[in-house]
């Protein structure tokens, strides 16, 4: 076990939960450490169920290519936990995010916290020691009793894509989600909203009115859309046109659009050429990934391979629809391994694949609540998808290979976990820098 891992699981005794929603703990912590979240440079608050970590990696490359330094704070990791931290520019050391972390947890004394609340706060101290012009700051789960919603003052709030998922502790509809979404919205501060769905949609917009907080909407305020295979976004100020974005999926012209538009409220003028070099240097691991490194040695020659860590049932719907995109341009067979964890619907999830015919082989990984192959395969049959458990990954390369021995080699999408995620980057040799 690594000193940051030992450090780690230290932590988590410290409170019987995994998640307590409450900001009473951080509030304690963070003023035994000197209130460092008081001493950040301007922050950009990000929530919103799918879209907010591609739309925080836009705003990172725009900034990082007009020459500003950048800190993010982004969760969860997907291999090393030091994927949270980026310090101007560059993920923490492990000898930089260790000291902090004893720091924080002498400073607690024991107190009950969960890990999530104490390394926000050792986040906000490695923020509040390092000089950037901007932190680019991501909610863990929710937003109003999210660890981070103890920024008073953001530059600009912003509110990705909202729909269902975590319904234990955030609601169980749509409207409830966003409700706790828009609690990030702070009174007198820019808040910038990406395309909803009109129940969603009204609730931040109660929310706005109430903080006399100022919106700026997607198909509104502003526009960002593909034309002729190109980025083009508008909005009062003028039009941006540039590359499409090198994530692939219609939906990455909306997390771009989201992006500029941020910036935008947040006061950060971004140039047109810092927009393009953004658009073509951005980088978020496992968000329809291309794979080429170790695993094309396990699976059919020349096919492609796809990672994506999408589990929820918007994810599953921009994520068959980048899909049917692909195929439209390139036919092949759709082969999709699947790992999900028990808190999530898979009938959901995969539904959203139905029309693309897909051969699914369900897989095991490293996650306590994992559903088991069999459980996961019999949910996919349950909707009528072609579904079969396989016991370990490799086998299921196994059988991908035994299948496409003699047809056409065929399009793999490897799907519905971050935790599976990161293992499969691993295995890849992909792992995040």
């Amino acid at each position: 076990m690594t000193p940051i891992n030992a450090i780690l699981e230290r932590l988590t005794q410290l409170h019987p939960k995994k998640i307590d929603m409450s900001l009473d703990r951080m509030e304690r912590a963070l003023a035994s450490l000197g209130d460092p979240h008081k001493h950040l440079p301007p922050v950009i608050h990000v929530a919103g169920t799918n879209g907010k970590g591609s739309t925080t990696a836009f705003m990172r490359a725009m900034l990082e290519a007009s020459g500003r330094k950048v800190h993010v704070y982004t969760s969860p990791h997907l291999v090393r936990f030091h994927e949270r931290f980026r310090l101007a520019g560059t993920l923490v050391d492990d000898e930089t995010l260790a000291e902090v972390l004893l720091e924080v947890e002498r400073r607690n004394g024991g107190a009950p916290i969960t890990q999530f609340e104490i390394t926000t706060a050792a986040g906000f101290l490695l923020f509040s020691r390092h000089a950037a012009d901007v932190l680019l700051l991501e909610v863990g789960m929710g937003g109003r009793l999210d660890a981070t919603n103890v920024i008073d003052r953001p530059r600009a709030s912003v509110i990705t894509s909202v729909s269902m998922d975590h319904a234990d502790y955030l609601g169980d509809t749509v409207p409830k989600i966003a409700g706790e979404k828009a609690g990030i919205i702070k009174r007198g501060r820019p808040v910038v909203v990406s395309r909803q769905t009109p129940d969603a949609l009204a609730v931040i917009e109660q929310v706005a009115d109430k903080a006399r907080a100022r919106l700026s909407i997607s198909g509104l305020d502003w526009f960002a859309r593909q034309e002729n295979g190109r980025f083009v976004y508008q909005d009062d100020d003028g039009l941006i046109e540039g590359p499409a974005p090198k994530l692939p999926g219609a939906h990455q012209f909306e997390n771009a659009g989201t992006a500029i538009a941020a910036l935008s409220a947040a006061g950060f003028k971004i140039d047109a050429q810092s927009v393009a070099t953004g658009l073509t240097t951005v980088s978020w691991p496992a968000r329809l990934q291309r794979l080429t490194g170790k695993l094309t040695d396990l699976l059919p020659k020349d096919s492609e391979i796809w990672l994506d860590g999408g589990h929820n049932i918007g994810g599953g719907e921009v994520l068959a629809e980048a899909i049917r995109e692909m195929n439209a341009r390139a036919p092949r067979p759709l082969v999709m391994i699947c790992g999900m964890i028990s808190t999530k619907d898979p009938r959901g999830f995969l539904g959203h694949f139905a029309p693309l015919d897909p051969r699914i082989l369900t897989v095991p990984f490293d996650y306590p609540a994992g559903l088991t192959p069999e459980a996961l395969a019999e949910a996919a049959r349950s909707i009528a998808l072609n579904a079969t458990p396989a016991e370990s990954f490799d086998v299921a390369c196994a059988e991908v290979r035994s299948a496409a021995a003699a047809g056409q080699p065929p399009r793999v999408l490897i799907t519905g976990s971050l935790y599976l995620a990161g293992e499969i980057l691993i295995r890849d040799g992909s792992v995040p820098r």
